[in-house]
């Protein structure tokens, strides 16, 4: 067995300090994987998220930033340079901010989000690319971009700048898993239902939750281990095959 053969993944990760994230860290960690985690700036979360994937035997690297500047993505693949080559990219950062009509969303909510959600996706996948293509000098590797069952849903009166940046998502996951396909990158995404995570009470809904779950078919919400489990299938060897698919992981959704 060569050494490249033995090496351990390196995956990138962002929005790691919380909900999905965080779970696909551990989760990632306990399959071997060594670890860049990208937050925003929750210090303490992301060092529990990192202290439990060490534990997990991973060697684990943090780094803070807004993905809606480019210049993070270089940051979050040049930290990894310690690890070794990147086989793995999460793009999972992203916030809702805001619930309600789109006519009563604050033109800078709308903004930050759609950079939040796409652009920081497009600038991190972009990062792969360079890094990944077999035809740039790289290994191969597996992007999996977190979207939402809201692309498809739409989620009137909620957020609809939201559903459709996750939209834009879904659009790029497909183009570049084409555009990469020759290159040894395949590129997934998941689409997630309505999981546990903080993410209704960051955008000050707290009890949307409870509210909603009559709307699931399979009568509760997700959890982000849930989640996790989905992300990682697509990032190992046992999903080969699958390449611009959208898994949905909603409950029926």
């Amino acid at each position: 067995m060569t050494a490249l053969s033995t090496r351990r993944p390196v995956t990138v990760i962002t929005g790691a300090g919380r909900g999905i994230g965080a779970a696909t860290a551990r989760h990632l960690a306990e399959l071997g994987h060594d670890l860049v985690l990208g937050y925003l700036s929750d210090h303490a979360a992301v060092a529990e998220v990192a202290a439990h994937a060490r534990a997990a035997g991973a060697d684990v690297v943090s780094v803070a930033g807004d993905v809606r500047d480019p210049a993070v993505a270089d940051r979050l693949f040049d930290a990894a340079t310690s690890l070794g080559p990147v086989t793995g990219l999460v793009n999972n950062a992203g916030l809702t901010a805001h619930i309600g009509d789109l006519a009563d969303t604050p033109v800078e909510v709308i903004a930050h989000v759609v950079e939040a959600n796409l652009l920081g996706t497009i600038w991190c996948a972009r990062r792969a690319a360079q890094e990944m293509s077999t035809a740039r000098g790289g290994a191969g590797g597996s992007v999996v971009n977190v979207s939402s069952a809201a692309a498809t849903l739409g989620s009137p009166h909620e957020y609809v700048h939201y559903a459709a940046a996750k939209a834009g998502v879904e659009a790029l996951t497909v183009g570049l898993a084409k555009e990469l396909a020759a290159e040894g990158v395949r590129v997934n995404a998941v689409a997630p239902g309505l999981v546990d995570t903080d993410i209704h009470a960051a955008a000050g809904d707290p009890d949307r939750l409870r509210r909603v779950v009559p709307r699931i078919p399979s009568g509760r919400v997700g959890q982000p281990e849930e989640i996790a489990r989905a992300i990682a299938w697509l990032l190992g060897p046992e999903s080969s095959y699958t390449n611009g698919a959208v898994l949905r992981v909603a409950g029926g959704l």
